[in-house]
């Protein structure tokens, strides 16, 4: 893709979802980190089941750290890796609580201290939370992005690299929303949906097909 079809291609996105927004449900920056922080290897509409819950007993550090182990657990069973998930939220609420005066800190250095949360998860924080122009690369993204030829990479590091370099300045703050839902409903793993795909012209593999098939 050339700078004239990112430009069009984000463009298109825009046009159909002027503000798009993160799927997973929180109502303050703590219930984010924690919702980012159990979403890895499991869907968003399973964690926002959990969460519904645990939120409404538990939503700050030390109401989690009062559940304790098997409490906070019995929330979030249902969540794959969720032991190992428990005991990283439990030991995140107490560096919180600590380090921080039980806010979720603002700088990537902070976040990313903090157990269970990586590159990804400090990205979508300071993304969603703070507005900052971030590209949290999960599968979709990595798949998009190499698939469309907006950023080409071999690791989630590379592609998050070549997109903080090719996407235009108006768009960085949204674009790993668009590309994340993208990804999910049209730009699927198994067969894109180039056929009701809206940006179809400007990727290279969708420009591809229609040569191939001329």
């Amino acid at each position: 893709m050339n700078a004239a079809q990112i430009d069009r291609f984000f463009a298109t996105l825009k046009a159909a979802n002027p503000a798009p927004q993160t799927e997973l449900e929180f109502a303050s920056v703590f219930e984010l980190l924690t919702a980012v922080l159990l979403s890895a290897q499991a869907t968003d509409v399973g964690v926002n089941k959990a969460t519904r819950r645990l939120f409404a007993v538990a939503n700050a550090p030390a109401q989690i750290l009062a559940l304790g182990t098997e409490g906070l657990e019995a929330y979030i069973k249902t969540i794959g890796l969720y032991r190992s998930k428990a005991r990283h939220l439990l030991e995140t609420c107490r560096i919180l609580i600590d380090q921080h005066g039980g806010e979720v800190p603002r700088s990537r250095e902070a976040l990313e201290a903090l157990p269970g949360v990586g590159r990804k998860t400090a990205n979508v924080v300071l993304n969603v939370a703070f507005g900052e122009p971030t590209m949290a690369v999960d599968t979709h993204i990595f798949r998009v992005s190499n698939r469309t030829g907006l950023a080409l990479g071999k690791t989630p590091l590379a592609v998050e690299l070549g997109l903080l370099e090719r996407v235009p300045e108006a768009y960085l703050v949204d674009a790993h929303h668009w590309l994340i839902l993208h990804g999910r409903y049209v730009c699927q793993a198994r067969r894109p949906l180039c056929e009701a795909c809206a940006v179809v012209n400007e990727c290279d593999h969708g420009r591809h097909l229609k040569s191939a098939t001329a």
